[in-house]
C-alpha cells in the first residue's frame, strides 16, 4: 500500500510499503547509499518517502526533501520551454535553426567521434560533405540532428561556457550524420534550443526557465545554482569500486565547483539543473494534465502530443519524442547519476526516482529498480482505487 506523503489525503493503510520493504534491503546490501521516491497522479503526490543515507561516511540520513543533481531529466523541461515558443508561433519545430543562429550556415557531415566510428566505414570513405539540409528544430529536441554529446571546446565539465560560446562551439565541428538519418543522444542539440530561446526571447535561458516554468509551477527547489541552504541538502554521490565492492564518494565530473558560483558555472540545459522529488513531480503531473496545472496553461495538447510521440522513427533502437523517451505505456527520462522520471497516462500515475550514483548499477538488482518501482506504483495505485 503507498504510503502517506506530504500535503496528500490519507490513503487506506491496511497494507503494508511495499515500496520500502523493497529498497531497504537495496540500502542494507549497499546497492544504493540512499535515495527518495515519490509516486502521484493527476492532481496530488500520493507516496513521498526516502531510504537510506544521503551521507553514508556520517550515517546522514536521506530526507525527502533532499536534492539531487538531475542531469538529464533537465532536457524534458528544457524542450517543455522551446514548445512554449512553439506555441506562441515564435519558432516552428521544422524551422532551420540556422534561421536562429546563423553559426549554423553551411553545416558539414563528418566522421564520428574514434569511439563512435561504426566499424564499416571504408577508411576511403569522404572525410566532409555537405550537409543534405538545413538541421532542424525537430531534429535538435529529438537527437536527430547529427551534433555530437558535447564538443571538443568542453572535453571535461560541461558548464564552463555561456550558451552563446557553446553554440559556437558546437556549429565549428562537422554533423556525425546527415540530418535526420540516424540518432545520436546529444547535449549539444538541447543546449542549441536553449540558445534559440535566447536569441528569440531577447532574455537569458535561466531567467526564461525561472519565469515562465519553475516560478508559475511553484518549483522553489529547482535550479543550476543551489544556494547555501539547497547544498546543504544535496545527496552525496557515490561510484560503486568494483575491487573493495563497496560505494564510494564521488564528485559530479560534469560540473564546475563550487556549485554556487555564477561567475563561472554556467547553465547546462541539457542536463545541469538541481531539483527535489517534490519539484519534478510538479512539472510531470503538469504534462500528465496535458499541459495544465491549477488552472493555468503552460503547454497546448498539441505540444505535449507532439513531445510524447515518437520523432525519431526508431533510429538506433531507442524510441524518442521531444525531450521525452518513449516506452510502450510510459514516456520520461532518466538522467547520468540513474534518477528516473516516468510518466504513465493510462495509470495517471508519475513515479520519481532521485538517487546520485555515478556510473553502471554493477549489479543486476540495481538494474531493476526502476522497473519494479513502476509495478508496485501501478499496483499500490491500483489498490487504493479500488477501496
Amino acid at each position: 500500500m503507498l504510503g502517506i506523503a506530504q500535503n496528500s489525503a490519507p490513503l487506506p493503510s491496511a497494507q503494508p510499503d511495499v515500496i520500502d520493504a523493497y529498497l531497504q534491503p537495496l540500502v542494507d546490501n549497499h546497492t544504493i547509499a540512499g535515495a527518495v521516491t515519490l509516486v502521484a497522479d493527476r492532481n496530488r503526490i500520493v507516496y513521498l518517502k526516502a531510504a537510506g543515507y544521503r551521507d553514508l561516511a556520517s550515517k546522514d540520513p536521506m530526507h525527502a526533501n533532499a536534492m539531487f543533481w538531475i542531469a538529464s531529466t533537465s532536457k524534458p523541461m528544457t524542450v517543455s520551454a522551446v514548445m512554449m515558443l512553439v506555441d506562441e508561433g515564435k519558432i516552428g519545430l521544422d524551422d532551420p535553426v540556422e534561421k536562429y543562429l546563423p553559426e549554423f550556415k553551411g553545416m558539414m557531415v563528418g566522421p564520428r567521434h574514434p569511439e563512435e566510428q561504426p566499424k564499416e566505414v571504408s577508411p576511403a570513405a569522404p572525410q566532409l560533405v555537405p550537409a543534405s539540409h538545413p538541421i532542424r528544430i525537430r531534429e535538435i529536441l529529438s537527437h536527430t540532428s547529427g551534433l555530437r554529446f558535447h564538443s571538443a571546446a568542453q572535453p571535461g565539465a560541461l558548464d564552463t561556457l555561456p550558451l552563446k560560446d557553446q553554440a559556437r562551439s558546437f556549429a565549428s565541428e562537422p554533423l556525425l550524420f546527415q540530418p535526420g538519418t540516424d540518432y545520436s543522444y546529444s547535449n549539444e542539440g538541447i543546449n542549441t534550443a536553449a540558445r534559440i530561446i535566447e536569441v528569440v526571447t531577447g532574455i537569458p535561458y535561466e531567467q526564461f526557465m525561472q519565469q515562465h516554468l519553475f516560478a508559475p509551477l511553484g518549483m522553489k527547489d529547482t535550479t543550476f545554482w543551489p544556494n547555501p541552504e539547497q547544498i546543504s541538502r544535496i545527496a552525496n554521490s557515490y561510484k560503486l569500486d568494483e575491487a573493495a565492492r563497496q560505494l564510494k564518494a564521488v564528485q559530479i565530473g560534469q560540473l564546475t565547483y563550487p556549485l554556487n558560483d555564477h561567475a563561472h558555472r554556467f547553465p547546462m540545459p541539457a542536463g545541469g539543473l538541481f531539483s527535489t522529488a517534490t519539484d519534478v513531480s510538479i512539472f510531470c503531473r503538469m504534462i500528465l494534465n496535458g499541459g495544465v496545472l491549477n488552472g493555468r496553461r503552460y503547454l497546448s495538447q498539441a505540444a505535449i502530443k507532439e513531445m510524447t510521440t515518437q520523432q525519431n522513427s526508431g533510429f538506433g533502437g531507442k524510441s524518442y519524442g521531444l525531450g521525452f523517451g518513449i516506452e510502450k505505456t510510459s514516456f520520461g527520462h532518466g538522467g547520468a547519476f540513474n534518477n528516473a522520471m516516468d510518466i504513465d497516462p493510462a495509470a495517471g500515475r508519475i513515479l520519481i526516482f532521485m538517487v546520485q550514483q555515478d556510473g553502471p548499477w554493477g549489479t543486476p538488482a540495481g538494474k531493476e529498480i526502476v522497473p519494479t518501482l513502476e509495478r508496485l506504483a501501478n499496483e499500490s495505485l491500483a489498490s487504493a482505487a479500488g477501496k
